[in-house]
């Protein structure tokens, strides 16, 4: 049996509470460009990058209008919302538990390199071994660009990982990298959606995942 040597921790809705703010930059994005849509709908589609997030939701728009939403997004979330961003409770005893058990700490994320740099510090630098995001790669999730990045700048067969995420994006991008992914409800996306994208376990939040270490299918 292969031995595992790394976890990809997803950021957004897995170890930072921070979904419905991007649902909150989003929707005041859109608005002022002149489009509207539920929160629900918004929030259907967190978890993916811009630049798959925006073809889901506006898929005659233009590449310039794209982008000018995009970059609105990234103002909004970046000056005004990610300041008051929290990691969800216990998160770093988390990723504390997976480094002391020998595991390399990994941050996979669909988020830029400025918000991955604040969350590390936000969590415990000291903690992670290294990270990857979507200015590493070509597309964000569900592609599996992020992860199979990951894989590569640690030296990794897939077999010797496993992701932790918090919506279908998520597990579809970890199965499509050829990994395992265990799911969070912190993100707010259901049981049986993540069930049915093929997670391999499901936890509450953080908290719960540690409380079960034990247990996980490691």
């Amino acid at each position: 049996m292969t031995r595992l040597r790394a976890i990809l921790f997803d950021l957004d809705g897995t170890l930072v509470d921070t979904n419905e703010l991007h649902v909150e930059a989003w929707d005041r994005a859109f608005r002022a460009h002149g489009h509207e849509f539920t929160r629900e709908r918004i929030h259907g589609q967190i978890g993916k990058g811009g630049d798959n997030l925006l073809p889901s939701l506006l898929p005659d728009a233009s590449e310039e209008e794209l982008e000018a939403i995009d970059e609105r997004h990234g103002e909004i979330y970046k000056e005004e919302l990610m300041p008051t961003a929290r990691p969800f409770p216990r998160a770093t005893d988390l990723l504390g538990r997976a480094r002391d058990g020998g595991l390399k700490v990994v941050l996979a994320s669909s988020a830029g390199g400025e918000e991955i740099d604040h969350y590390e510090e936000l969590l415990g630098k000291h903690l992670i071994s290294f990270t990857t995001g979507k200015d590493d790669v070509e597309s964000s999730k569900p592609c599996p660009d992020i992860f199979e990045a990951a894989l590569e700048k640690g030296g990794l067969k897939p077999e010797e990982a496993i992701v932790v995420g918090d919506t279908p994006y998520d597990v579809l991008a970890a199965k499509r990298a050829g990994l395992e992914c265990i799911a969070l409800l912190s993100g707010g996306f259901s049981d049986e959606e993540l069930r049915a994208a093929g997670a391999v376990a499901i936890y509450r939040d953080a908290a719960d995942l540690l409380d079960n270490w034990d247990e996980l299918p490691l």
